[in-house]
């Protein structure tokens, strides 16, 4: 099996989030963010879709790539995205989510294919509508949340002040791996962003 589909059709890159100015700089909207920042690079905005979704028909390193945002809360996220997927004829082998994960020191970015939900509901809802775990996911680190904490409440947290200074360079270090999933494949991009603190 290759790491790189070989047909040529679209790729779909989902950011996760919840909608709303009251949750945008939330550490649980990072996937939202990535997705914005890849729309700002190819010039392009996000605009309301009948998939109840935003969407952006862009190019992403030369190859054309459709952009989303579910307009659902995050634990809703699947619906949106099998409607975004089935309106373009997207191979779910092509669909790369970007989501915040917990287990992952913040600044760091990871990459696989399938595997579980680690309790991240928006995971389990694409996971539900698309019928199937394997499928693409960039998992941007925000770390663990401090003392007893609940990680429900960390996550709807803003990222601190400290974060936010270093935040720029994770967005653009995710980014840059979606991009390189596009090109090179998964196993070239994890060798170059996993050795990355």
């Amino acid at each position: 099996m290759t790491n790189v589909p070989t047909d040529d059709g679209p790729w779909l890159v989902v950011g996760l989030g919840n909608p709303g100015p009251g949750y945008a700089g939330n550490r649980h909207n990072a996937g939202f963010m990535v997705v914005d920042l890849l729309a700002e690079r190819a010039g392009s905005r996000l605009k309301s879709h009948r998939s109840r979704a935003d969407v952006a028909e862009v190019r992403l390193a030369g190859t054309r790539a459709i952009l989303a945002r579910p307009l659902s809360f995050m634990n809703l996220s699947g619906g949106p995205v099998s409607a975004v997927r089935t309106f373009y004829k997207i191979d779910p082998a092509r669909v790369i989510v970007v989501h915040d994960e917990l287990d992952i020191p913040f600044g760091s970015v990871r990459l696989k294919r399938g595997g579980g939900d680690n309790g991240h509901n928006g995971l389990r809802s694409i996971s539900s509508a698309l019928g199937t775990r394997d499928y693409l996911r960039v998992r941007v680190g925000i770390g663990r949340p401090p003392g007893r904490m609940d990680p429900a409440d960390y996550v709807l947290r803003d990222f601190a002040a400290a974060e936010r200074r270093e935040l720029p360079l994770l967005l653009e270090h995710s980014a840059d791996s979606v991009e390189m999933l596009i090109t090179d494949g998964l196993e070239p991009t994890q060798n170059r962003y996993h050795a990355l603190l």
